[in-house]
């Protein structure tokens, strides 16, 4: 299936910030944060409906033609506004910017390519060398960063309930994996293929921050979004893979709703069928193959998901069920049937509670 044909059925806007935090903080009694909060809700509404339009349209991102292995990166600054693309701040092999934020974000995209490049030899997003851009500064005070099929744009945080959008590599790491999800197989933003979605960018985000950091898995602090959350919330992340349900708890916005196992499972209609919340399930399954299997998680934990997600088998409606089941067949087919990363996946697969058989 070719990658326009692809885009025009399945639409996809991704946020880091799941729409059930910003609801609670939209009631907050405090005038300026619930204001923020509803801003920023009401943003990412209309950017949804106009990524599906586009999509209806039949207008997608053209593929780029291969090139070489050196990314092509280009940051814009949207100057507070939301025009896209803004403002070209920096280019390709462009000396530092005197903006940190444009600098993080160009760091970013390059950490985020070259885990890609070097732990699973794909060439960008597309794999066939597309230019890596993204927009920093968008709108005021916007409390979201996001994917909106072609490009990343940063908001600034209100400094309140989050802070720029750019401090953590993970968040842009998360966001550029849901288009390598994009573009291969494809996973439908609803339900459990919609959870696989957003826990395959938590993944590949925490992925590349560890790759960055050069940690092993025993180093790795297994959250997503550390040091995003503002002076003001008590939490220390967006979510965690280590322990799902215990990144945030706080008075305003609540306890962090992630189930770590099916027994907690959400059933829910908001947030296309709780994508950022039951994704916590895939996710710490990938945490207990990682730290079992120990060293460097993107080596065999990571080429294990990487393989499952572009082998072809992987279809866009897929369930847990269907990414255990083939997650463990790629373990198989990798590195042999019975070995450590066979055991890892069956001993993961069934602490969650995701069956492998059927």
């Amino acid at each position: 299936m070719d990658a326009s044909h692809t885009h025009r059925h399945h639409p996809v806007f991704c946020t880091v910030v799941p729409p059930h935090l910003l609801d609670k903080a939209a009631l907050s009694e405090d005038s300026r944060r619930a204001d923020l909060a509803q801003r920023t809700l009401e943003r990412d509404s209309l950017l949804r409906t106009r990524r599906r339009v586009t999509a209806v349209r039949g207008i997608v991102p053209a593929l780029a033609a291969p090139t070489s292995d050196d990314p092509d990166r280009t940051v814009y600054d949207a100057q507070h506004r939301t025009r896209l693309p803004g403002a070209k701040v920096r280019g390709e092999g462009d000396p530092l910017s005197k903006d940190a934020t444009v600098n993080r974000a160009y760091a970013g995209l390059g950490a985020t390519y070259e885990l890609f490049l070097k732990g699973f030899g794909r060439r960008s997003i597309d794999d066939s060398g597309l230019p890596l851009d993204a927009t920093v500064h968008y709108g005021e005070e916007y409390n979201n960063a996001f994917w909106d099929g072609q490009q990343m744009v940063f908001g600034d945080g209100d400094g309140d309930l989050f802070l720029d959008f750019t401090v953590s590599v993970d968040v842009i790491g998360h966001e550029l994996t849901h288009g390598v999800t994009q573009y291969t197989a494809n996973l439908t933003y609803r339900g459990q293929s919609g959870a696989l979605n957003e826990s395959m960018s938590d993944v590949f985000g925490s992925l590349i921050k560890q790759y960055s950091l050069e940690q092993t898995a025993e180093e790795a602090d297994w959250l997503i979004g550390a040091g995003l959350l503002g002076p003001n919330v008590t939490g220390v992340a967006l979510r965690s893979m280590k322990a799902p349900g215990t990144a945030y708890d706080d008075d305003e916005l609540g306890k962090d709703p992630q189930p770590a196992t099916m027994d907690d499972y959400v059933n829910t209609h908001s947030d296309n069928g709780g994508v950022h919340i039951n994704s916590g399930i895939p996710n710490h399954a990938f945490y207990i193959v990682a730290t079992e299997l120990g060293g460097k998680a993107w080596e065999r934990a990571g080429r294990i998901w990487y393989d499952t997600l572009t082998g072809g088998d992987l279809t866009s409606r897929a369930n847990f069920a269907d990414f255990a089941r083939l997650s463990t067949a790629a373990a198989v087919t990798r590195y042999g049937a019975g070995g450590a990363e066979h055991q890892a996946l069956q001993k993961a697969w069934s602490a969650v509670g995701v069956p492998l058989a059927g």
